[in-house]
Parts: structure tokens; C-alpha cells; sequence
């Protein structure tokens, strides 16, 4: 096995800062415009749906949306809308929330973690929809969640409020019902229709929805009707699908991602930045795919604490290291593949103890007679790629671009005495 490894530079991409936004004012007034703070009754039971996504600004946003419920004299709980996240128990949810600052302590208000669901319709292809027994027993529903393009499909819906009704609020048991229809259906045309149902079926109140912008800060947060919901949505996934981040090359040798997982996105890496699709990919090196970046090799380094041990996404690379391994909890993992029905997202890549074994053996199956001018880009996670390292031949290729700009000059991979790459 080659020992090769290149020398790296310090790139960044600059993306223009959103506006700061006052979310208690901004959130109180978007309430009064929606037309919803008038429709809420003193004594109200509202059910405010929270997801295990890393949100920015995320007890922020929450807390705001309660005092204006608590304030229109609603007694408002939390219910964790995150499908079978936290190994599907009511425990884990809970724990999952916790990281977030989302305590019943904190935001003054109970948290109702049951798993258990209920079916509330029939689709059209017999499927049972199912919705959360907690939320149920409230008078009105109010989802929380950050609109994206989603990490499983491209079309006109992402990741956002209709997905959250679908599959958060559907618990395990929901969201493994959807999965078994999107199998056969797709996804689009599955959410849409059991979106529709639930809307249909189901007291929901409102939403919150938030866009992102390219830095991981809150670009937008807009609430929306019941009956603006599904146009809303559009929109502002247009709005956040411009706001993507991207990776400023278009075919990369290797690329090294520091780490995976839950709350960075549903996958774990997101498709939408690495070009790696969750239902597997091919192993050539030259394939017929148009989708950029085409990335040939990825090597992941470790999951994140946040993750708790939920490891979907690492079936996704190429390679990995012992670390990421023995961090795995394989409960968690198995639970969230096998209702997601994503088997190639839980399997576990071929791994070493250390970096600079996994970085070598990668770079030596990419087969170059030239390794010196292998693309090889390292990142921290798929959420955050303003800051990155680039090997030495990738600055020529990367000359004039808008947006990027170099920082000193190029540097041996730093290592620790254990074989292990220092914090990037």
C-alpha cells in the first residue's frame, strides 16, 4: 500500500451573511398575520412538533412560538416529531430533544415522548396513515421544522412541514408505513397524499417553518396557515435549495469527511453535497452519472456526539476507521435503515485503526500513476463546508472562481503521535 499522502491548503467559500432577525417579535407577528393567534382558544391543548435535527437558533424559535401560544391562553406541550429516531423509544426522543436545550425544564411546558400511533386514514393504495396518539389529543397541531431540499429525492417537496406531518408525527410505526408505500409509489407522490390526508383529518393549527442559508444560520422563518402550508412549502424550499452550500469542484478523488450524522442531516452526509446516492452507487471510477460533484472515493473519520451513536449514512462511504466503528450503536442504526427501508445507509465500509491507514489504502485503490495530482478535500461535516482543505492541485482548478479564496500555503496532512488527523 502507498504511503502517499498530499500536501493540503486552506480554502474558503464566501457566502453573504443573513440579516439578524428578531424571532420573539417576528414570530409573534407572523402568528397575528397568519390569522392563526385569533383562532386560539383559552385552555387550547396545541401540540407543537419538534424533529432531531440540528436547527439553528432551534430553542430560540421553539421558545418564541410557546410564549405566543401561552400568551393567546393556550396550554401548549412538546411532542419529539422524529419518526423512529432515538432508537424509537420515548426515552431516546426525549434525550434527542435534550440536546437541543428542548427540556420540559427549560421551556416550561411538558414534553409527551409516547410512540405510540394511530391510524387516522386509508390510502389509496390501502396503506394505513398513522399520527402520533400524543398529538392526538390535542385540540390543534403546530409543526416545527427546517425546510431543505431532501436527501433522498429531488422534485418539488424536500424535507419540511409535510414530511414532519408524514413521517415525524407518524412515529415508528408512521413512518415505517410511509417508507413501505414510498418503495413502491416514490416519495413525492407518497407525502403529498398522505400529507393531504392528515391535513385533512387532523386539527393542525399552523407551522414554523425556517430556511437555512449556506453558513447553517436562520435565513427565514415564516409561519404558514393550514391552507398555506403546502404552497408555502414550495416556495421556500426553492428559496433554501438556492441557498444550498456546494463543494466548489466537480469531480473529487477523495473526499474526507470528519463526521456524520443525524442532527447535520437525515442521512447522515447529505447526498445533495457529496453526489452519493442512498440507495448505493457504482464503484467505477468513470460512470455514466451527470450528477456533480462526482465523488470517487469518501472516507468518513467518526460520528458525531450529537448523533448518539446512530450511524446512518456510514454504508454511504467508501471507507472509515475503527473509531466510527466502535462508536456505533447498532440498535439505533438498524432501527432507523430498517423503517427507512435504507439498508445500503447502515452498512459498514471497510475500516483501519487510524486516519493515515484509511487515507493511504483509500488514495492506493484510486489507482493513479500520478498521485500527486489526485483532487483529495477534506471537510467537517456535509453542513458546514465554508471552511475547507484541499489538496495542492486542486488550487489551478479552482483559480478564478467566484466566492473562493486560498489561505496560506500548502501543509503536510497534520497528524497526532496516535496516526489520527488534528481537528480541522
Amino acid at each position: 500500500m502507498s504511503e502517499f499522502i498530499p500536501t493540503m491548503i486552506e480554502v474558503r467559500q464566501g457566502y453573504p451573511a443573513s440579516s439578524p432577525l428578531d424571532l420573539p417579535s417576528l414570530i409573534e407577528r407572523q402568528f397575528a398575520q397568519a390569522g392563526i393567534t385569533e383562532k386560539i382558544r383559552p385552555g387550547m391543548k396545541i401540540a407543537v412538533g419538534v424533529g432531531s435535527r440540528g436547527i439553528a437558533n432551534l430553542q430560540a424559535i421553539v421558545k418564541a412560538t410557546l410564549a405566543v401560544l401561552i400568551k393567546a391562553g393556550a396550554r401548549p406541550f412538546v411532542v419529539p416529531a422524529m419518526g423512529s429516531h432515538g432508537g424509537a423509544t420515548a426515552e431516546g426522543q426525549t434525550k434527542l430533544l435534550a440536546e437541543y436545550g428542548i427540556t420540559a425544564e427549560i421551556l416550561g411546558v411538558p414534553i409527551e415522548a409516547g410512540m405510540e400511533a394511530r391510524k387516522i386514514g386509508t390510502a389509496s393504495d390501502g396503506s394505513d396513515v398513522l399520527f402520533s396518539v400524543a398529538a392526538l389529543e390535542a385540540d390543534g397541531i403546530l409543526p416545527i421544522n427546517r425546510v431543505k431540499p431532501h436527501t433522498d429525492f429531488p422534485g418539488t417537496l424536500g424535507s419540511g412541514i409535510l414530511k414532519m406531518l408524514t413521517i415525524g408525527f407518524g412515529k415508528q410505526a408512521g413512518a415505517n408505513t410511509t417508507h413501505r408505500a414510498i418503495t413502491h409509489r416514490g416519495y413525492e407522490a407518497v407525502l403529498r397524499e398522505f400529507s393531504g390526508i392528515i391535513l385533512d383529518a387532523v386539527p393542525v393549527l399552523g407551522s414554523v417553518a425556517i430556511v437555512e442559508d449556506q453558513r447553517h444560520q436562520t435565513a427565514t422563518v415564516e409561519v404558514l396557515a393550514p391552507g398555506e402550508i403546502v404552497s408555502g412549502e414550495k416556495r421556500l424550499l426553492e428559496q433554501a435549495r438556492a441557498l444550498m452550500p456546494h463543494l466548489p469542484l466537480d469531480e473529487i478523488d477523495l473526499l474526507i469527511i470528519d463526521e456524520i450524522g443525524k442532527e447535520i442531516t437525515g442521512a447522515g452526509m447529505d447526498p445533495n453535497v457529496t453526489g452519493r446516492d442512498v440507495m448505493g452507487y457504482s464503484e467505477a471510477l468513470h460512470g455514466e452519472s451527470t450528477q456533480t460533484p462526482r465523488v470517487f472515493r469518501i472516507m468518513v473519520r467518526d460520528l458525531s456526539a450529537a448523533t448518539k451513536g446512530n450511524g446512518i449514512g456510514l454504508g454511504m462511504a467508501d471507507f472509515t476507521t475503527s473509531r466510527a466503528v466502535k462508536a456505533l450503536d447498532r440498535r439505533s442504526t438498524y432501527i432507523n435503515a430498517l423503517t427507512s427501508i435504507k439498508l445500503q445507509t447502515a452498512k459498514i465500509p471497510i475500516y483501519f485503526d487510524t486516519d493515515r491507514e484509511t487515507i493511504q489504502a483509500a488514495l492506493a485503490t484510486l489507482a493513479s500513476e500520478k498521485p500527486e495530482t489526485l483532487r483529495v478535500v477534506r471537510i467537517a461535516n456535509t453542513l458546514n463546508i465554508e471552511r475547507i482543505l484541499v489538496s495542492e492541485c486542486c488550487v489551478s482548478i479552482l483559480a478564478g472562481k467566484p466566492g473562493i479564496t486560498t489561505f496560506g500555503a500548502a501543509q503536510p496532512m497534520q497528524f497526532d503521535g496516535d496516526g489520527n488527523l488534528l481537528p480541522l
